[in-house]
Order: C-alpha cells, then sequence, then structure tokens
C-alpha cells in the first residue's frame, strides 16, 4: 500500500481533471448542443442560463485547475440541486429515481473544495 501513497497527488489530480472535463461537455451539450443534435429548443430557462454555462465554465476551471475551490463548491451545490429537483421527487433512493450521476458529482465536487486544485493545476498546488 506503500506504492498507493506514493501516486495519490497524481491519482487526485486526474480525478479533478477528468471529473471537471466531463462536466465541461455536460454544460457544452447544454449550451451548444454539442455534442448532440444541438441545444434544445424547450429546455427550461434555469437549466438553459443557469446550470448549462455553471457546468461548462465551473467544468474547464476545475480541470484546469484555476479557481477549483470556489467552483467545485458552486459545482457541488449545482448537483445537489439538481438532484432534488429533477430526481429526489420521483423517489427515495438515487438507483430508482435516475439520480445517480448527479449524487456522485454533488460529491466528488464537494471533495475537490475541500482538497484543492492540487498538483497538476494552473494556480498551482494548494
Amino acid at each position: 500500500m506503500k506504492v498507493l501513497r506514493v501516486i495519490e497527488p497524481q491519482a487526485y489530480a486526474m480525478f479533478r481533471m477528468v471529473t471537471g472535463f466531463l462536466m465541461f461537455w455536460h454544460g457544452a451539450q447544454k449550451v451548444f448542443g454539442f455534442p448532440g443534435d444541438g441545444p434544445a429548443l424547450d429546455m427550461p430557462w434555469h437549466i438553459a442560463y443557469v446550470a448549462g454555462p455553471l457546468e461548462l465554465l465551473g467544468g474547464l476551471v476545475i480541470a484546469l485547475g484555476l479557481f477549483t475551490r470556489p467552483a467545485a463548491f458552486l459545482c457541488s451545490g449545482l448537483m445537489a440541486s439538481a438532484y432534488w429537483m429533477a430526481h429526489g421527487t420521483r423517489a427515495v433512493l438515487p438507483i430508482d429515481n435516475g439520480g445517480e450521476l448527479a449524487a456522485l458529482y454533488c460529491f466528488a465536487f464537494l471533495f475537490i473544495a475541500t482538497r484543492g486544485p492540487g498538483i497538476w493545476s494552473l494556480s498551482g498546488k494548494d
């Protein structure tokens, strides 16, 4: 297990970058309709003008390691509200209401907010 401790900073950096990268593409899909068939015209305003841009910009800065703590904290709150607005009213358990991804993102971003940018970030190690 000593080997895992040696690569922990690199593993965390990859976790932060991949999580931010994936969130970026969720936002890109909402804002630009890419990847996909173009922006959904029937999207509610709070998704089109709040969630989409936050996912796009938040994911980008988290992946790059800029303003990591505040961006991850905002994204964590965004995912918590997405869970309760879109999924939590359907059923109690995430496996039943389809909210596993929102719940996982919520706690992943909360972890990133508490841990900071780490290595391989544009803002430097915190």
